[in-house]
């Protein structure tokens, strides 16, 4: 029977980030350590095992919608269109930056919370790489329709709960010893939102989650019927199923640019080293007088024949253009043609193409196929020596029109 895996889970705490560890098949994890350290990256000697990492509700923004569909494949593409009318638009170069949750299903009506995460920034992922990613707000899941109130590094933080399901949770600018008349309005003024979105909660158990004992919670009895809770956080449960949040580790692709740099260098010492053993005995070859002659005599008999193969070279080079294939109009729209998405509807609808010059005009139904298109074209090894502008796609009564360009550095001064 194999052993159980020991997972290691960082969890935003009141003041700092705390360290809770437990197996697999454990029910609730164990505090291994409270810190008062804010950013990811400062955290040192991680217990060993799988690492999860939970954002905190600062991190990320939830936004509930109704969608008219059951169907769990459009879900995804739904919540993306309902973002991008509202503004929000992840960087698709940041890694999976979004999930989507079912809060509660009818015939053909789905109600659903979107997460959208911000992509991180310096220090805010830990020294050691997670294995997975979800957000602290699921992590603590209440019966019912609730509310949740507690503290993320000194900032209160709330999160709305309908038959058991995250519905909204949000980060407040708050950081009074007590909650305030700010907070309750905040958690109202959510409410009232959620309200003409169709999604009705009315909270009838309010918790505050707290280390303590001497707290003022006038403000959200007098702003709530229900009754308020007072007690310490409980431990985290580790949410089923994990999310698909997936954040680009920018601080990997450095460690690998560094990498590759030392080998150049280290490459490049080696390359001085030869060529200085070369000179050298070239360098003995030099004095030999009787050689040199020998050498000048060969050299003598073979200008005609060098200067004839120069002038063919660059007869053959002056022609490149008209028989080289790689340079050809046609072989390059095919290789522009390669990078159009499967199945995505983008066309082009115009394409200037010469040998060091493109310009493509098109359209797509999804502003992702145009992202997917501008992404091939940039990690094509065949059109490798253009370089390209890609400006962002303008939306139109069709979708989304984009008008890119490709041009081939220096192109002017090597013809």
């Amino acid at each position: 029977m194999s052993k159980p895996t020991e997972n290691v889970l960082l969890v935003p705490g009141e003041s700092g980030w705390e360290i809770w560890t437990g197996q697999t098949d454990a029910v609730a994890f164990t505090l291994h350590e409270a810190t008062a350290i804010e950013r990811a990256g400062d955290l040192k000697n991680l217990p060993s095992g799988d690492l999860l990492l939970l954002f905190p509700v600062k991190a990320i923004t939830a936004v509930p919608m109704h969608v008219t569909s059951d169907d769990d494949s459009l879900f995804t593409d739904l919540a993306a269109l309902h973002a991008e009318r509202l503004g929000l638009r992840p960087d698709p170069m940041a890694g999976q930056l979004t999930d989507v949750f079912v809060i509660a299903r009818e015939a053909e009506n789905t109600a659903l919370v979107s997460i959208l995460l911000r992509a991180p920034g310096e220090g805010d992922m830990p020294p050691r790489g997670p294995k997975s990613f979800d957000i602290s707000a699921r992590a603590y899941p209440l019966d019912g329709d609730s509310l949740a109130v507690w503290k993320e590094f000194g900032r209160w933080v709330f999160a709305l709960s309908h038959q058991g399901k995250l519905v909204y949770c949000q980060a407040t600018s708050g950081v009074s010893t007590s909650p305030d008349a700010a907070l309750a309005r905040e958690v109202r003024l959510a409410l009232m939102q959620l309200g003409m979105q169709g999604m009705e909660i009315e909270p009838t158990r309010i918790v505050l989650w707290t280390r303590s004992e001497d707290l003022d919670i006038s403000a959200l009895k007098s702003a709530f019927q229900a009754t308020v809770e007072v007690s310490p956080r409980p431990a985290p449960l580790l949410p089923n199923p994990l999310s698909k949040l997936l954040p680009a580790d920018v601080r990997a692709a450095r460690r690998e640019a560094q990498k590759r740099q030392n080998l150049i260098i280290g490459a490049a010492a080696v390359a001085v080293i030869y060529l200085g053993i070369i000179g050298w005995f070239g360098y003995g070859l030099w004095r030999d007088k009787a050689e040199i002659k020998k050498l000048q005599q060969l050299t003598a008999a073979a200008a005609p024949e060098g200067e004839a193969y120069a002038l063919h070279v660059a007869k053959w080079e002056e022609l490149a253009p008209a028989i080289d294939l790689a340079q050809s109009p046609v072989d390059i729209l095919s290789r522009v043609a390669a990078c159009i998405p499967l199945n995505s509807g983008l066309r082009l609808v115009s394409a200037e193409i010469s040998a060091d010059d493109m310009k493509l005009n098109g359209e797509a139904a999804q502003l992702q196929s145009v992202n997917a298109f501008s992404l091939n074209l940039n990690k094509n090894t065949d059109l490798a020596r253009f370089e390209w502008q890609t400006p962002e796609p303008t939306q139109s009564t069709r979708g989304w029109e984009f008008h890119f360009g490709g041009r081939v550095p220096n192109a002017d001064e090597t013809r």
